[in-house]
């Protein structure tokens, strides 16, 4: 009786709205993605032909063409994989050694270093590209990849992400393995990594994310065409009075679908990652 009375209908009506509710806001949160994908395959005379085309075009090669003919598309995205792969692997070791470190050791000074991080979380990055920029000039390094990637290695907000997660690692745990005879290294990659894999995963796919789609700064740091990722090749495409929109909405397209797979393929350990530590304050 209970499930066709009053209360029952009233709670599956509730339900159906709230996944038509969320089926709208699903389509207009895919709508422009599926826009973009689809006006790939366009030529720039059918992306603003009117009514708009919605179903794939035969323009994609010759889009890709075009691009590489434009900005070398091939050596651009290969840069961008290098930077932005070697990025996550040297970012992560750094965030994630910081973070154990900030977790699990006392040490005199660590509150007020704490407290700094903190704070470099809420300073722009504008606020640094001028004395970045003096700072790469005076080593040499301009116009180098390691000009993109070493700045950045320390990522505040990284380092919190797994301060955060490592408090949850039981102090207990740890104090057993160096009872044990582990030396701190091997207690950080044998005992503590091994039980961050949600928290790792989700600090990769930030860091790969972050370097991927960073423009301002590699925009500042390289000269070279030869040498530009992505947003910064595509930029240089709208520098010119007469933008082929064909070409910009396919690199846009291409640089945007490796995230969109790399997040479904993580999206799991994404979740559990940033929510870990979430509890144990």
């Amino acid at each position: 009786m209970a499930r066709t009375g009053p209360a029952f209908r009233a709670g599956k009506r509730g339900q159906v709205l709230l996944t038509g509710l969320l089926l709208v806001l699903l389509a207009f949160t895919v709508a422009p993605l599926y826009w973009l994908l689809i006006a790939a395959t366009h030529n720039q005379h059918d992306i603003f032909g009117r009514p708009p085309h919605l179903l794939p075009g035969g323009e994609l090669g010759n889009n890709l063409a075009h691009l590489q003919t434009s900005v070398d598309f091939g050596r651009v995205v290969l840069n961008s994989v290098l930077m932005a792969t070697s990025y996550t692997v040297l970012g992560g070791i750094v965030c994630t050694l910081a973070g154990y470190g900030f977790a699990k050791f006392r040490f005199r000074g660590r509150g007020f270093l704490f407290s700094v991080l903190l704070l470099a979380l809420v300073v722009p990055t504008q606020l640094t590209i001028v004395p970045l920029f003096k700072l790469m000039v005076n080593l040499g390094w301009l116009n180098t990849y390691q000009a993109v990637l070493l700045p950045n290695l320390a990522l505040p907000f990284g380092i919190f992400l797994m301060r955060q997660s490592m408090r949850a690692l039981p102090d207990e745990l740890l104090q057993a393995g160096r009872i044990d005879g582990c030396g701190e290294l091997r207690l950080f990659f044998r005992v503590a990594l091994p039980t961050m894999k949600p928290a790792l995963a989700a600090l990769a796919m930030f860091l790969f994310l972050f370097q991927w789609n960073d423009f301002l700064w590699p925009l500042v740091a390289l000269r070279d065409p030869s040498s530009y990722t992505i947003p910064v090749a595509l930029a240089a495409l709208t520098g010119s009075s007469d933008v082929d929109y064909g070409q910009l909405l396919t690199g846009t397209a291409v640089a945007a679908v490796p995230m969109a797979v790399l997040f479904l393929f993580l999206q799991k350990h994404f979740v559990s990652g940033m929510l870990a530590g979430a509890v144990k304050q």
